[in-house]
């Protein structure tokens, strides 16, 4: 579709106080990202999530925490008033084993964007950030391990995820027409797997990096060298380093040359989930003995980030590389498993 374009005004720089919003804030990306800002010195952010504050991830010391709903309309509202900027990162999502059986869960999350980015343009914020995700991409493309890296363009023509990627997709429209119509200068990243310590560990919404961690530390700790990995082991992926897509989100969400335009925040380093278990072992200075449930969810053959765009807007790409990032993961997550295993009460997401 054609849009008249709108000319995009420079905004007064952001001040310290100025009231950054964060939704999901009690998760692992968003968390990190109020933490982020508040390192930069910014004094005013509201972080939300509907988890009890005693579950969050992370809490940002001097930030207003509020424990709400935002699928919730009145949520909404009460949340973006005041804000300069909003970043909607509130979803009901995991790993592959939840985006597969829960997607009623996970096509709801278009309430959340819905009314998250009516607040957000009725409270006259100035710019607004969407957290998409790679599962917006059309499955056509992801039927083989050795794929080509996707490009933006290949969202198009649409066969998104099945739940996940269609809610994505859909929400991602909709923050295009809040600038084209109403001028809300929106920011879309679309996520590749993002993993780091302080993330989703054990209970079923963790991803492929911390599920094999914690596979591997249980292993050591009960003597048994058996693990069992979900699919052929051949399905390949890329892994974002968890301090390379808080930075991107910042790079991209004040870039106006990406205002309503979907990016790729994503590694192009791509692996096997064999060469992933490899790779944690190595870590761990032990050989798994391993298995193959071949009816367990997998997702799709194969799925990488194309950087061309990103490299070209903002001259950067994530590049923490796989293996410095997972021993960082790996120590942390050994950690936890430790302090739960004496009876501490430690998150696990």
């Amino acid at each position: 579709m054609e849009h008249n374009k709108r000319t995009i005004e420079t905004d007064a720089p952001l001040k310290k106080d100025d009231l950054i919003v964060i939704t999901g804030a009690g998760g692992f990306i968003a968390g990190n990202l109020a933490l982020h800002f508040q390192k930069q010195g910014f004094t005013n952010i509201r972080a939300v999530d509907k988890k009890p504050l005693y579950e969050w991830y992370l809490h940002v010391p001097g930030a207003q925490n509020l424990s709400l709903d935002v699928s919730h309309e009145e949520n909404c509202r009460r949340v973006c008033e005041g804000a300069v900027e909003v970043y909607n990162l509130a979803a009901d999502m995991g790993g592959m084993g939840f985006i597969e059986r829960f997607r009623v869960e996970c096509l709801r999350s278009v309430l959340i964007n819905t009314h998250m980015v009516e607040a957000a343009w009725r409270a006259g914020a100035r710019r607004y950030f969407f957290s998409s995700s790679a599962c917006a991409y059309n499955t056509n493309l992801q039927k083989d391990p050795k794929v080509r890296a996707l490009k933006e363009s290949d969202a198009y023509p649409a066969m998104a995820e099945r739940g996940y990627g269609w809610e994505k997709l859909f929400s991602e429209m909709l923050c295009q027409e809040y600038w084209h119509e109403r001028g809300l200068k929106t920011a879309i990243a679309r996520f590749h797997n993002v993993y780091g310590p302080h993330g989703t560990w054990d209970g079923g919404r963790e991803k492929a990096p911390a599920a094999l961690s914690r596979k591997v530390i249980e292993a050591i700790d009960t003597g048994s060298k058996d693990i069992t990995l979900w699919g052929n082991g051949e399905q390949t992926r890329s892994f974002m380093y968890i301090s390379d897509c808080v930075q991107g989100i910042d790079k991209i969400m004040h870039t106006d040359e990406l205002v309503a335009t979907p990016i790729n925040l994503g590694s192009s380093e791509l692996v096997s989930i064999n060469e992933l278990l490899s790779k944690i072992e190595k870590i761990a200075g032990v050989k798994m003995n391993r298995h193959y449930d071949l009816d367990a969810p997998q997702g799709v053959a194969g799925r990488n980030s194309d950087n061309t765009f990103i490299k070209q807007v903002l001259k950067w790409e994530p590049k923490t590389t796989l293996d410095k990032g997972l021993a960082a993961t790996y120590v942390w997550i050994k950690e936890q498993y430790a302090l739960r295993k004496a009876g501490k009460r430690v998150g696990i997401g």
